[in-house]
Order: C-alpha cells, then structure tokens, then sequence
C-alpha cells in the first residue's frame, strides 16, 4: 500500500534516506529523462536552493521505496518563480503566508499507470487544508494544464506559455478547495486519506520567518 509522508525539518532525520532516494529519483526524471540539462549533477543528486529547512516534501512511499514525491515552499520567501521565472507570471506572482509554491513533482516510470498520481494530487489538496493553505503555484509544461482539470482542480494561468527545454510551459495558480480534494478521490475511487504524519509537526504557518514578508 502506498502512503504520502509529510517531511518537514520536524521529522526529517526519520525520513533522511528516504529524501535523499528522492533527490536522486528527481535527477533520473528531470535530468536524465526529461532532460532538464541545467539540473545534471556529478553526483546524480537534484538539490537545488530551495531544499533547505523551509521545503515540505510529500513523499509517495511503498514498501520503504519512494515511487513519487513533490516539494512546497512558501512564496514569502524567494522561490523559484520570483527568483527564475517572473517572466512567466506577466499577471502578477502570487505571494502570500498562505500561498505555496509547488514543484518537483513526479511519479516513477513503472508506477504512471494506477494511483499513485492521484494519490499524490489528493495528499496535496489535503496537506494545504489542514495547514491552512489556500493557494499554490507552479511553473509546469502546458500539458499538465488538462490533467489537473481532469481530477477537478481549479487552474489559473499566471501569464502566457514560453517554450523551455523544448516545451511549452506556464506559471498556474491551483486553488485549495474540499471541492478539488474530493474531486480527486473521487476520480481515483479514493476512499480514505493516504497522508502520513509521523512525529512532532508544528503548524506549517507558524515554521515561516514573518521577517521575510
């Protein structure tokens, strides 16, 4: 059975091994796979700057392997679209204590038919609800776009597509909502929570700097 784990720096060192199989399954996918040419690395490790005590990983778990993940990172402090991409949210980038940043995600090769996708997608909408979460953003490839309204998700481009490695992509904004998380587990027949929380997680709100906003 697969479970969603929530890893912040709470609980992080009960979860080392398991972040560092999703830094090196992020490099597989987005370096070698997709061919994201400026995140190869020597040592086959995606890290990048926003890996650090702020980052709240979701990670897809069976059997003590990883087999998906995905990353927030609050928006108050510099992310990866105010620091890489503001190009592409011509509307504006949306910057909140309640708005996230949503990146790395992925599902491995051999588990992108099931539910495992859903899974990760429902353990998103359910996380930002519990943490009082209501918005999050996303630089992704246009194709994604259909998916997320497939499950349900209420999608807001944030400026117009710009090819990057090859691929047309958009900055979007994703709603929160009990609408889209049920949506989802609806659609892959979810019938309870896949989210795991282990040991002392304070409230995600209350971890953020409020001298960064």
């Amino acid at each position: 059975m697969t479970f969603v784990h929530v890893v912040t720096c709470d609980n992080r060192t009960r979860y080392e091994k398991h972040v560092q199989q999703f830094y090196r399954l992020r490099h597989q996918i987005f370096a070698e796979e997709r061919g994201w040419n400026d995140l190869r690395r020597a040592d086959g490790l995606d890290i990048d700057a926003y890996d650090d005590e702020h980052a709240v990983y979701l990670l897809a778990i069976d059997q003590d392997r990883v087999v998906g993940g995905q990353r927030l990172y609050p928006t108050i402090l510099p992310h990866m679209i105010s620091d890489v991409f503001p190009h592409l949210a011509t509307r504006g980038i949306p910057r909140s204590f309640h708005i996230f940043e949503w990146t790395r995600y992925f599902v491995v090769k051999e588990r992108r038919v099931g539910r495992t996708d859903c899974r990760l997608l429902a353990a998103l909408q359910e996380f930002c609800l519990d943490e009082g979460i209501t918005e999050v953003t996303a630089v992704v490839e246009m194709w994604w776009l259909p998916r997320w309204q497939q499950v349900g998700f209420n999608v807001r481009p944030l400026g117009l597509p710009i090819t990057i490695e090859g691929e047309p992509c958009v900055a979007a904004s994703i709603a929160i909502s009990e609408q889209s998380l049920e949506s989802v587990r609806q659609f892959a027949r979810l019938r309870e929570t896949s989210l795991v929380r282990q040991g002392q997680l304070s409230p995600l709100l209350n971890r953020i700097p409020y001298a960064a906003a």
